[in-house]
Parts: structure tokens; sequence; C-alpha cells
């Protein structure tokens, strides 16, 4: 008969050894996000990934806080994280930094996900914006690629959270 796992036996690793495993070479920048629980469901996909970093730009709310916490159940103490108030500011960072900049948004030069080859010798930042307004007008002109999810019903977006998970998962089985 099949049963669930206890907790105990899922053998995950404590906040203190996540540290000091080798994360993936992905950071993940959130453009002026306004939900609590988006960004808590960020930090809990990144941490499962072995993320390396979240920059929370803009109005993107920051921990500590109990809605964030709600979502992320404790990831806010396991990922690494940092704020910018600029959303080009941290793109130039990391840009100088070698990263490639990739933002997640429907545009006129957006490549679907699944048509774009991810270099394993290569690290990514990986841009995901607002609930309504996606990724910030100004940052546009200084990201490399744009990606884009396929999505085949009638609706127009994914949750941000939920395009995140797909996005940090497909960038991490390729890196990992």
């Amino acid at each position: 008969m099949v049963q669930k796992l206890k907790l105990e036996e899922l053998n995950r690793i404590d906040v203190e050894t996540f540290k000091k495993v080798e994360k993936i070479p992905l950071v993940i920048i959130l453009d002026n996000l306004r939900s609590m629980h988006n960004v808590g469901a960020s930090f809990r996909t990144a941490d499962a990934f072995l993320i390396e970093k979240i920059i929370l730009c803009g109005i993107t709310p920051q921990p500590p806080h109990r809605e964030i916490h709600k979502a992320a159940l404790g990831a806010t103490e396991s990922v690494d994280w940092g704020h910018e108030s600029n959303i080009n500011a941290a793109i130039n960072n990391y840009k100088s930094r070698g990263y490639e900049i990739i933002g997640i948004e429907q545009t006129t030069d957006s490549i679907m996900i699944t048509d774009f080859s991810i270099d394993k010798s290569k690290k990514y930042a990986l841009i995901l914006g607002n609930e309504v307004e996606g990724i910030s007008d100004e940052a546009l002109p200084n990201i490399d690629t744009f990606l884009e999810i396929p999505q085949l019903g009638t609706k127009h977006s994914l949750n941000v959270s939920v395009c995140g998970g797909i996005v940090m998962w497909e960038f991490a089985k390729a890196l990992k």
C-alpha cells in the first residue's frame, strides 16, 4: 500500500547546510511585485531549486512579514536576498558580473522558453514583473533576452509565482 512520506523521511537539508551548498548560477529579480504571497512563493521555489539569490526591486515587499512567511514557510531564512530600489541598478549590477539578463515577459521579441537553449557555462538573472503591468518599461532596453511560456488556453498570462516556478525549474534542470 502506498503511503505518504513523513517529513523526516524526506531527508531535506537544514538552513545551515543550505547556506553552504553550491547554488545554481541563477538570480531571481522581482520587479515591483505587490503580492506578499507571490514573494513568499518565489522564496519557497528558490529554496527548492537551490537558486543563488533573490533581488526584491521597487515596491516588492521585503521580509520579515507574516504574509510573506505564510507562503515562504521559512525560505526567507535559507535563500539569500537583497533589495534594490531601482530595477536598472539591479540589472546593471548583474550584467557587470557576467550574468545574462532574461526577462520573463510577452514582448515583440519574446522567444518561447521551449525554443531557448540554456547554456550550462553561463550565469543568468531572471526578471519577473508586476502582477498587472509586467516588467517595468524602463528596464526593457537593458534586458538581453525575453522568454515566454507557451499557453494554450484562453488566459493571457500566468500568476507570477507560478510563472517563476516553471522558469526556475527549467533553468534548474539545465544548470544543475
